[in-house]
């Protein structure tokens, strides 16, 4: 399954269509690098770096306000400027050479944790593909915070089912990022089951399991077991509670011991 996984999130980011979003839609900001070219006039080409106070300085016009804006409109700017009595009818690209201004952290169950750039729309699977994939420890939920908008105070926190989006292809959870963007990968929690089981073990503990999956994920009963008189041990509140004779439907939660013993007969 989780060679299967892998191989799914590879395609889903070759065809994922926010990966193909035009960097016209990007926000210039601070320490950002852009590349300007004016067709036909290749002695204006310049490549400068935004600075502290969200401007570049170019031929001709000066001093240029680009913070805020994307690059399209960034380059229907330096071209109005242009036409202001430089060149007639200038035509104007502008292209980031080095995104900086925006960034996030990934941490947690990813091969590479750490501080990322978010380039143009990076998407969550984008950021995903840069840390490294998820480990073979990795939980089945994210969590991203986020400064809250508009002044407001605090944080939001979005969760993301990583199964969903991975597994069952569920791309409407592969969510745009925003500078800032705190986003975390917990490690998956575990169950232990032993006795009279054919592969007493810990295994990963899956949201919404029962008792009879996880029979199922270790192989199942031996001959000798007592399918009735399966006792499962749980924490609560730091105590611990025994719940006998559980039915094959019975909940199962993380770091929960079922315990399969010996049958009489």
């Amino acid at each position: 399954m989780r060679k299967l996984a892998v191989c799914f999130f590879m395609i889903l980011l070759l065809v994922h269509p926010l990966a193909a979003l035009s960097a016209d839609d990007y926000i210039v900001g601070a320490e950002d690098v852009l590349k300007i070219t004016i067709y036909n006039h290749p002695e204006l080409t310049t490549t400068e770096r935004v600075s502290g106070e969200g401007i570049i300085t170019l031929p001709l016009i000066g001093e240029v306000k680009v913070a805020g804006l994307t690059t399209d409109q960034v380059a229907k700017k330096i071209a109005s400027g242009l036409a202001d009595g430089f060149i007639v009818d200038p035509n104007v690209s502008v292209f980031v050479v080095e995104f900086r201004s925006k960034k996030t952290i990934i941490m947690g169950q990813v091969n590479k944790p750490g501080i990322y750039m978010l380039s143009g729309n990076t998407t969550f699977l984008e950021l995903l593909s840069q840390a490294g994939s998820l480990t073979k420890d990795a939980g089945d939920k994210a969590t991203i915070k986020r400064k809250s908008v508009a002044g407001a105070e605090g944080e939001g926190v979005i969760t993301i089912d990583l199964k969903k989006l991975i597994e069952q292809g569920d791309t409407s959870l592969d969510i745009a990022l925003m500078d800032g963007d705190n986003v975390y990968i917990p490690k998956a929690g575990v169950f232990y089951i032993t006795g009279e089981i054919k592969n007493p073990a810990a295994y990963k503990y899956e949201e919404g399991l029962t008792l009879i999956k996880a029979v199922t994920m270790a192989g199942g009963l031996t001959d000798k077991a007592s399918s009735g008189r399966i006792r499962i041990l749980r924490k609560v509140d730091r105590k611990e509670k025994v719940i006998q004779n559980a039915g094959m439907d019975e909940p199962v939660r993380p770091d929960d011991i079922i315990i399969v013993p010996e049958s009489f007969f």
